[in-house]
């Protein structure tokens, strides 16, 4: 499927090299001052490649660079912590003390904590610095693991994968060929089962968005600058827009509407701008600055 971009946040570009620390661990490494909190794993030189890197093919593994010092890391880490209880094991959090492990924390090429990296399958996929409230780290979790869904073995003991439900193997049949109707039914029919389905969800809000999104004609843009009050038209534009990667440009341009109405339309333009904020990972800059944008249009 041809998203309007990852559900998740794109890899680090290069920022990070985990090879340095794929060798035998080394005595007299890093102590464990400033453990990590409870449901989390500390990470050193020793362990890093047992506990990250080779724990990633099984779940994805959320890295917390923080130092006990900062209250602002030591809050994000009981947060993260309890989300990690709460989720029962299907993501691991591991923690990096950089005062105590400054080279794990120089490998990943940090300039700030909190730093927060998520691994899978070895790999960096997505990341973010500093406090997000507990309900975009919700989101962002939830992503996560809905962009890693049936791709790691699960953490069992065997090296076979965890076997996937049949319906949810043939929603993701249906959308890997093109079919985005059958998709999107058979997405639906999972949710109906199971209203938590992560990756129904999410799966559901990409696909609303791509049938409507490619019903717009390309130059939706220019008609809506044509017409700056035209609710349906500036719709249709920010549509186009995110399906051309002009993220901000469609942010702002509902963002300037939903300050230029009042009542149902306000909200009509409000409601749509958080379904689109919806279709990108919560910690995404672009997100976090049209979400601030829009509540300081509302307020």
């Amino acid at each position: 499927m041809t998203r309007p971009r990852p559900p998740i946040g794109p890899a680090l570009a290069g920022a990070v090299d985990l090879s340095g620390l794929k060798r035998p661990a080394q005595p007299g490494g890093p102590g464990g001052d400033g453990s990590a909190p409870q449901g989390a794993t500390e990470i050193t030189e020793a362990n890093f490649e047992e506990d990250v890197l080779v724990r990633s093919n099984q779940v994805p593994v959320v890295v917390l660079l923080w130092s006990p010092r900062s209250e602002a890391c030591v809050q994000l880490a009981e947060t993260l912590a309890g989300l990690a209880t709460g989720d029962g094991g299907t993501w691991s959090l591991a923690t990096v003390n950089v005062d105590v492990a400054p080279r794990v924390a120089q490998v990943f090429g940090v300039d700030a904590v909190p730093t927060v990296v998520a691994l899978a399958a070895g790999q960096p996929i997505t990341s973010f610095q500093g406090v997000q409230p507990p309900e975009q780290l919700r989101r962002w979790v939830d992503s996560l693991l809905s962009a890693t869904a049936g791709k790691l073995s699960g953490g069992g003991d065997s090296e076979q994968p965890a076997p996937v439900d049949p319906a949810l193997a043939q929603a993701r049949e249906q959308l890997d060929a093109g079919d985005f109707a059958a998709a999107r039914d058979s997405y639906q029919a999972l949710l109906d089962a199971d209203p938590n389905h992560v990756e129904a969800k999410a799966a559901l809000r990409q696909l609303i968005f791509l049938e409507r999104a490619t019903s717009r004609p390309a130059d939706a843009p220019a008609l809506a600058d044509a017409a700056p009050d035209d609710i349906e038209a500036a719709l249709a534009a920010a549509d186009v827009q995110i399906l051309n990667q002009d993220v901000t440009a469609a942010f702002d341009r509902l963002i300037g509407l939903v300050r230029r109405t009042s009542g149902d339309e306000r909200a009509e333009v409000r409601t749509r701008l958080v379904e689109l904020f919806e279709l990108f990972d919560p910690a995404d800059p672009e997100v976090i600055a049209g979400r601030r944008n829009l509540a300081n249009a509302l307020y």
